[in-house]
């Protein structure tokens, strides 16, 4: 294998890199919940959580998934109604599925027990290479390295890693980096104790990912708060906002819907998305994707429910993001007795019932809206 200069460390300058973040994190580690266990499920559950989302927003999350399924066999069993429920507002459920699976298969193939070992680790359904480094590293203290968004762009100034990190040439280097960092801490005679870590590899990669969240950001980075500036060859160059690469946004994809918020005696009728949509089983009033030819909506409306003009309650627009999608909704309410043609399925929920209910993010902004009125 051909190794790009960048992707190997000056001699003693891992040693020195290492040797400071251990130090810095001791003293600058910020004081989060799952920091306190050294429970590896916690900590799974954490990283899984973590995953493009932010830390404050997560806090919450996680200390009510920790009420509420305390075990690894909790987890295991929970009905998918509750598990995505507690998921709720975190986007990207596929996360939370795969975590479940990972459990089961935890139960069977090792008796419950979380594996320590990197290679046991890839074996579970939905652990890629970062997820195996953080539980194996972060749990166990095992040698490990790993590459999340905050360390790659660590380690891209680092060492003035040219590319996008997400192809794979630029990314096989920044793992190399980040193994070599691992193996610099292993040579460290002596390190600081940090109340937040299980040994030097736990606090090394923690340190790497707090650094890139705290100091080392995409943008306005604080390079003279950093412990490693002066082993920092995109600093030291003065091109640290040159690194990493990132490409341009694509551009957001437009999306428009009808939504039905049809009554009856007090209920609402919300449907379950199917095995194979997106959002599969989370909960949404009945909505139909329309073309943003500006024709008006209400006629859109009358036509899909069938229904004249006149029993139609117009309510708020809500317009809605999510990863390179603008959703606009046009929502309107309509008291029927019988499920419309155009629908078909459905079930009668109360307000109460639908907050129980696991709603796609867009859908429960509208019932918010609704309860918020009522009260």
């Amino acid at each position: 294998m051909t190794i790009n200069p960048a992707s190997e460390w000056k001699a003693g300058v891992a040693k020195a890199v290492a040797r400071s973040l251990l130090s810095w994190f001791g003293q600058n580690a910020r004081d989060l919940p799952w920091r306190h266990s050294r429970d590896p499920y916690g900590i799974w559950v954490s990283e899984v959580m973590l995953q493009q989302t932010q830390v404050q927003t997560v806090i919450p999350y996680w200390n009510l998934w920790m009420q509420e399924l305390p075990t690894l066999h909790d987890l295991a069993g929970v009905a998918e109604d509750r598990l995505l429920k507690l998921w709720e507002g975190l986007g990207y459920y596929s996360r939370v599925r795969n975590l479940q699976r990972a459990a089961r298969a935890v139960e069977l193939q090792h008796h419950g027990r979380i594996p320590s070992q990197r290679a046991e680790l890839l074996e579970l359904p939905g652990v890629g290479p970062y997820t195996a480094g953080a539980i194996a590293s972060l749990a166990f203290n095992q040698s490990e390295p790993l590459v999340d968004g905050n360390v790659a762009r660590v380690l891209s100034r680092l060492n003035r890693v040219e590319g996008d990190p997400r192809d794979s040439g630029p990314r096989d280097q920044l793992w190399q980096l980040a193994q070599g960092l691992v193996t610099a801490t292993g040579e460290l005679k002596s390190v600081p104790s940090t109340p937040f870590a299980a040994g030097r590899y736990s606090a090394l990669n923690q340190g790497l990912m707090e650094l890139g969240a705290t100091v080392c950001l995409p943008r306005n980075p604080t390079c003279l708060l950093c412990p490693v500036s002066t082993e920092c060859q995109a600093y030291q160059a003065g091109e640290v906002d040159r690194f990493p690469m990132v490409r341009p946004r694509v551009k957001a994809t437009r999306l428009c819907y009808l939504v039905a918020v049809i009554t009856h005696s007090g209920r609402w009728l919300m449907r379950r998305r199917i095995d194979g949509e997106v959002n599969q089983g989370l909960w949404e009033f009945p909505q139909l994707e329309v073309t943003d030819d500006r024709r008006d909506a209400v006629d859109s409306a009358r036509e899909w429910l069938g229904v004249p003009e006149s029993q139609l309650i117009p309510l708020p627009r809500v317009r809605h993001a999510i990863t390179r999608y603008q959703i606009t909704l046009d929502v309107f309410m309509v008291a029927l007795k019988r499920i419309p043609d155009a629908i078909q399925d459905g079930q009668w929920v109360t307000p109460e019932e639908a907050g129980e209910l696991a709603v796609t993010a867009a859908h429960r902004k509208i019932a918010k809206r609704l309860i918020a009125q009522e009260n």
